[in-house]
């Protein structure tokens, strides 16, 4: 069972432990919010699912307790060696490594998988890889640079997140609003957004400013991963959004590419005039450098 802000400021005042606003440590307290993490993302026994920052193990023990394998990488030393001692002994299912989810986005799972390989069309497959879940209470503070690693392959079947509702806006964001940016871009070629879960502020201790929300993403039939070069040039093209897409790329593509991309803006009722934002997520995946 999760434990309650009662039990977890014994729990952190017996290890001597402070939580650390620059980590994002803000622990679970609400078995519901737990429980509905493992509905969402349809937990099963035998099922792998990769975890980003554990903590005080409480999500960590309710998916090894479905019968899954959990992959999970801590960053802080003290955390990761109260993990070690109560829940790797009890449980071999358990692969948990201490570092950084931006060196160790999947926790070391599927180290030895395949990266994306590009293709003719500029088209990034994901490498075969065996299937896995994401199930993660994620540092606000890495989470977009940490879903753009992700997004760089081999891909989950599913994610289910713990985000900041402003994070979380900005994944699914639509074109044509001040939130929709390259991030958005990448995430919605990739995932379909399934219907998520609101999550109060007083479901952890400490009792963040912000509140959160379980973002659910379900991997799409057919994903697209964007090759490196056109993922730098779209963030480019947002960098500058009150600019013309035509003044932002000029001179950055091929005459051959340009003129086919532009044509089928122009095609869709767009134009080199239009702003970045203001173009589509499928007219985006036409984009390659």
């Amino acid at each position: 069972m999760p434990l309650t802000p009662t039990g977890t400021r014994e729990l952190l005042a017996k290890l001597g432990h402070q939580p650390k606003r620059f980590l994002g440590q803000n622990f679970l307290v609400d078995g519901n919010i737990v429980r509905k993490s493992l509905d969402l993302a349809g937990i099963k026994p035998g099922d792998t699912v990769v975890e980003v920052g554990p903590g005080l193990g409480t999500l960590t023990s309710a998916l090894l307790e479905t019968g899954a394998e959990v992959w999970a990488v801590e960053k802080d030393r003290q955390l990761h060696a109260h993990l070690t001692e109560t829940l790797v002994p009890a449980h071999p299912r358990l692969h948990l490594m201490e570092g950084d989810a931006m060196d160790h986005p999947l926790a070391g799972f599927g180290m030895d998988c395949g990266r994306p390989r590009p293709q003719a069309s500029g088209e990034v497959a994901a490498a075969p890889a065996p299937s896995f879940k994401i199930v993660a209470n994620l540092p606000y503070a890495i989470s977009t640079p940490w879903m753009d690693a992700v997004l760089s392959g081999p891909l989950p079947e599913r994610l289910v997140l713990m985000l900041q509702l402003e994070a979380a806006q900005r994944y699914v964001a639509e074109p044509g609003t001040k939130l929709f940016g390259a991030i958005s871009i990448f995430l919605q070629s990739a995932y379909a957004i399934e219907p998520g879960h609101r999550v109060p502020a007083a479901c952890f201790h400490p009792r963040p400013d912000i509140e959160s929300v379980l973002l659910n993403l379900v991997r799409l039939p057919e994903p697209y991963l964007f090759p490196p070069k056109t993922k730098a040039l779209i963030r480019a093209c947002f960098q500058q959004r009150r600019k013309q897409l035509g003044s932002i790329l000029r001179g950055k593509l091929p005459p051959e590419t340009a003129a086919r991309w532009f044509a089928r803006l122009e095609a869709s009722g767009f134009s080199s005039h239009s702003r970045a934002e203001q173009v589509p997520v499928a007219l985006w995946r036409d984009f390659a450098v």
